[in-house]
């Protein structure tokens, strides 16, 4: 295999890493508000800061592949 190649494998596999990672923690989550009896209100806010931070997480990622792919980083 050439190198760029496990470059790219490299790339993909810690992308679905951090996926799972998101995956997993979300689902601690669910059960951790779930067993603690939280308010609606309480839950919305924890999810809505769930997904702000994979938001934030996904947008650095295009950013950073847009300015790859126009020469600036």
């Amino acid at each position: 295999m050439l190198y760029e190649h496990m470059e790219l494998l490299e790339s993909i596999g810690l992308d679905l890493l951090f996926a799972a990672i998101f995956f997993f923690i979300g689902m601690a989550i669910k059960d951790v508000l779930k067993q603690g009896n939280v308010p609606p209100f309480g839950r919305k806010i924890v999810w809505l800061v769930l997904f702000l931070g994979c938001a934030g997480f996904i947008t650095k990622g295009l950013i950073q592949i847009s300015w790859e792919g126009a020469g600036i980083g």
